[in-house]
């Protein structure tokens, strides 16, 4: 078989990238952190449409917000107004009064956990599903604030571990996990 230099050059150039999902710039969401952007473009699939901090900042009396990650995290802190669903112990319970045509959105600490959550919530029939891109850690990162079990403002933010506390600019947020 002989190779033009066009595929030849397709082939070098874009099968190393063939199998990463690739953020679509009209995305319009992005994290304030260039390195953790290209940790959560590394990590997302793009199957659930994305929607920015600041998007659901100015759009959160209008939407319905749930929170992917396991119950300790969100008892630590969670986005007012959130409702808890998890992830590895989903409760379906949550979404009984939650209409199928309903603008919902999905977080958790960086996205990955919730993306998974809202491809569940597509199948289960909800028709408008976001992800908020960079979750959890871009929205205390951009200085909004979090509450705890209790309702009440909070700077403690659970990081679910170590590893994923650099995530979490320390000057935003008291980081515990």
């Amino acid at each position: 078989m002989k190779l033009t230099f066009i595929s030849l050059f397709l082939l070098i150039f874009t099968f190393p990238f063939s199998g990463c999902a690739q953020k679509d710039p009209q995305l319009n969401a992005g994290c304030m952190d260039e390195k953790f952007d290209q940790k959560v473009n590394q990590l997302l699939s793009y199957s659930v449409p994305v929607m920015d901090v600041d998007q659901l900042k100015n759009e959160k009396e209008k939407v319905v917000i749930l929170d992917a990650r396991e119950k300790v995290e969100y008892d630590v802190s969670h986005i007012e107004g959130a409702q808890w669903i998890g992830f590895d112990h989903f409760d379906s319970t949550a979404l009984q009064q939650i209409p199928k045509d309903s603008k919902i959105v999905v977080y958790c600490s960086v996205g990955y956990r919730s993306e998974k959550i809202g491809e569940r919530l597509q199948k289960m029939g909800y028709t408008d599903v976001n992800n908020l891109y960079g979750s959890i850690f871009e929205w205390v990162n951009r200085g909004n604030n979090v509450v705890d079990k209790n309702g009440l403002i909070t700077r403690k933010v659970h990081t679910y571990n170590k590893n994923w506390s650099q995530w979490v600019d320390e000057t935003k947020a008291e980081k515990t996990w």
